[in-house]
Parts: C-alpha cells; sequence; structure tokens
C-alpha cells in the first residue's frame, strides 16, 4: 500500500474528474465513497474537528499522533483526504457551502433532518449551485412524513426491519443479529453509488443536479426480497420451499450443498454412488428431498464426504455442475488462493508497532481497460485541513490559521 497522500497516478480510471465531498461518518456512505475513489473519483472527507465515529470503533490503532483509529474508520477510508470543520459554527458552514460549488457532488448520512438543521440541506445547496448532485444516506429516507424518520439507525436496525432475521430464526431462539457484518450498511452504499452515477449520467442530459435519497431500510427491503415475495407466494416464514440448501460435514469442517432441480439430484445420487435414489419413490419429488435429508441424505453424502477436505468436495461436485462449496473460517478466508489472485485484501501497514498490517477488502469490481492502481492509507485526522482549503479556497496560511486559532477548522 502507498503510504504517501499524494494521489496515485493512473493511465485513466471511469471516474478520474469527478469531485465528491462527503461529510460523512460510520461505514454507509463511507464505503461507497472508498469504492468511487478506487474508480478515480477525488474524495474529500468532512470530519468534526475531533474526527467522525468511526474512528472511535473497535478494535483499533495508534495512528502516528497517537490517536485511536477504529477498524470501522480503516475499512471504508483508503484513498480520501480529510478535512476537520466545525460545521456547527457559522464559519464552518460558509466553508462547506463554498466548498461545495468546487465538487460535481456533495454526499451526507446523517439522521434524516440533521443537514437541514445545519443549514446544509438540499434545497440550499441546490439553490446556491444548482448543478451539484446530492446525495443522502439515512434510515429511513430524507421525505416528509416518514413515519420512522426521526429514528437512528445502524445496520442491523434495518436488516432486522427487513423481515430477515426472523425469516431465519429457529424455533424459540432469539434472532442472530448482523450475521453478515455490514450488510445494511454496504447494501445501502451501493444503492447509493447507482443513484450517484445516474445522476451524473442524467445531468450531462440537462445540466442539473438533483437529490439522491437512498433509505437503508428501503435498500435492506431490496436485498432481502425473499421475505416479501415468499410470503405472497403462500409459504409460511423461513420455508424456502422444496430444495436441498443445508450445511454438510466433511474431514476438515462444513461445505454447503445446493441443489434445487431433479436432474441435479441425478447426478449427485450418482456421483456419490447412491443410484437406488433414482428409483426410491420416497425421493421421487423435491419434497421427498427434505423430508429423508436426516434419514437417508445427510448420512450418505457425509459418508462420501468424510475422507475429504471441503476444497476436495467442493471441487468433486463442481466437476459434475453441482454447486457446493466450503465454509471458510477467518484463517481460511484470509490464505485463500482465490482471495489472493484477485488481489481481494489489500494490507495497511500499522503504525503502532504490531507486525500484522490491517487487511482491508480490495475492489470487486474489476475492468478491463482500468490499471489496478495500490490504494492510499487512510488519512489521519484533519490531515488535508490546510492544503485543501489554500488549494480549493484560495486562503492563505494566515487565514487557514486564523480559523484553526478560532476552532473553525482542526
Amino acid at each position: 500500500m502507498d503510504e504517501s497522500a499524494s494521489p496515485a497516478t493512473d493511465t485513466g480510471r471511469p471516474l478520474d474528474g469527478v469531485r465528491i465531498l462527503a461529510v460523512e461518518q460510520m461505514q454507509s456512505l463511507p464505503w461507497a465513497t472508498q469504492l468511487l475513489g478506487r474508480l478515480g473519483a477525488d474524495v474529500v472527507k468532512v470530519e468534526p474537528p475531533s474526527g467522525e465515529s468511526g474512528r472511535g470503533s473497535r478494535p483499533a490503532m495508534i495512528d502516528p499522533e497517537g490517536r485511536s483509529v477504529g477498524a470501522t474508520f480503516l475499512r471504508n477510508n483508503l484513498n480520501k483526504r480529510s478535512i476537520c470543520v466545525d460545521l456547527k459554527n457559522p464559519a464552518g458552514r460558509e466553508l462547506v457551502l463554498q466548498l461545495a460549488g468546487r465538487f460535481d457532488v456533495i454526499a451526507e448520512n446523517f439522521k434524516s433532518g440533521t443537514m437541514e438543521r445545519l443549514g446544509l440541506g438540499f434545497d440550499v445547496l441546490s439553490a446556491r449551485h444548482p448543478s451539484l448532485i446530492y446525495v443522502s444516506i439515512s434510515g429511513f429516507g430524507t421525505g416528509a412524513g416518514e413515519p420512522y424518520g426521526s429514528w437512528p439507525a445502524y445496520a442491523p436496525i434495518v436488516e432486522a426491519m427487513s423481515g430477515i432475521y426472523d425469516f431465519k430464526r429457529q424455533g424459540d431462539q432469539p434472532p442472530v443479529v448482523a450475521p453478515m457484518g455490514g450488510l445494511g450498511d454496504i447494501g445501502t452504499g451501493l444503492f447509493a453509488v447507482v443513484g450517484l452515477l445516474a445522476a451524473l449520467r442524467d445531468r450531462e442530459r440537462t445540466g442539473l443536479g438533483q437529490h439522491v435519497d437512498v433509505a437503508m431500510l428501503d435498500s435492506m427491503i431490496a436485498i432481502t426480497d425473499i421475505v416479501s415475495n415468499f410470503w405472497s407466494m403462500g409459504l409460511v416464514r423461513g420455508d424456502l420451499g422444496p430444495l436441498i440448501m443445508h450445511a454438510f460435514k466433511a474431514s476438515d469442517g462444513w461445505f454447503i450443498l445446493q441443489v434445487q432441480r431433479e436432474h441435479q439430484f441425478e447426478l449427485l445420487a450418482e456421483h456419490i454412488g447412491h443410484h437406488e435414489w433414482l428409483t426410491d419413490s420416497r425421493l421421487a419429488d423435491r419434497t421427498g428431498w427434505l423430508i429423508h435429508l436426516e434419514d437417508l441424505l445427510r448420512p450418505a453424502i457425509e459418508g462420501w464426504a468424510s475422507a475429504m477436505t471441503t476444497l476436495e468436495v467442493s471441487s468433486s461436485l463442481g466437476t459434475i455442475g453441482v454447486a457446493a462449496g466450503p465454509c471458510l473460517t477467518d484463517e481460511q478466508l484470509v490464505h485463500d488462493e482465490h482471495v489472493r489472485r484477485r488481489k481481494m485484501l489489500v494490507e495497511m501497514p500499522r503504525t503502532d508497532g504490531v507486525a500484522q498490517p490491517v487487511l482491508v477488502p480490495g475492489n470487486p469490481i474489476k475492468l478491463s481497460r482500468m490499471t489496478e492502481m495500490d490504494d492510499r492509507r487512510v488519512p489521519w485526522t484533519g490531515e488535508h485541513t490546510a492544503s485543501v482549503l489554500e488549494a480549493e479556497l484560495g486562503l492563505s496560511a494566515e487565514a487557514v490559521q486564523d480559523l484553526r486559532s478560532r476552532g473553525v477548522i482542526a
């Protein structure tokens, strides 16, 4: 990873020239702007003088100034510059209003109404800069009268409200919370990226910006589509319909097997040496597969797999067109050959004497005409405040120092 704070040279990336001013915190918007930065956008992050809340997450490392930098911040803020501005100070608000005119996009992910109370809402920015695209990520949308609009939201809240937690809950057990890490954040961030790119394309036609309003709950309803769709088709809570989509044991752990069509079941039966299944009336349809999963299928499948590793099982089944994959541990994931070849983990050296670098997921978007560049480390708190204000607004060093002495910037 390139340790310098200057932009990496590149042969050209699709978003070169796109400039984003991000008033952001935690994960949903920071993840989105990090992805946009990897595609070439210039992202300037606006933080409060003490740094955004993601820096206070745990686990953490210590930066060169002795400040804690949390894991949430470390994995969502590569390739950005950081400025610290007190938005509650009228002078700080005015700085952001001026800066916005130098950018294509201003993006924020605060609770609905926060930016309006600060005097930095869409109406204010749009009136001053009509071509500016304004992106909002919030828990429940920014429209007036939203029933949950006053609620704060983190990823597990909207994940639960999408219905997927109860859909997957077993018996009387409590729901499993956050089973997929930042699904609510990253899923929402993806929709925000799509909306932002669509607004940029529309501006090419009209010359005008617009408000891109992305709600985390809306995003989760879209992603957990089976909850509402299956309900409408008469399935009981949690019922996925008759198919094999279960975990089975091999010699070194668990693998997932999915069989949902009759020809796949036939291929499986023949491959593991149970030809009799093909004429067994109990297994003649998909419902029978589930009825006899534990007494017939599981013992046979796990008996066949018992002498193989999960990778060997998955490879063997893959050769006949039956989908299977190992349940990797964290240790297995970070050393996986696919991950290495696809450069899906990047290393950020620690600054506090710990040898193990921080691992951050790489860019999953591979473009044939885009050179994949090294990521730049995350910015330290307010690292680029002076340089951005001097370059973008033409402020002198003395003016910047005055703002700093008055607590407007840090």
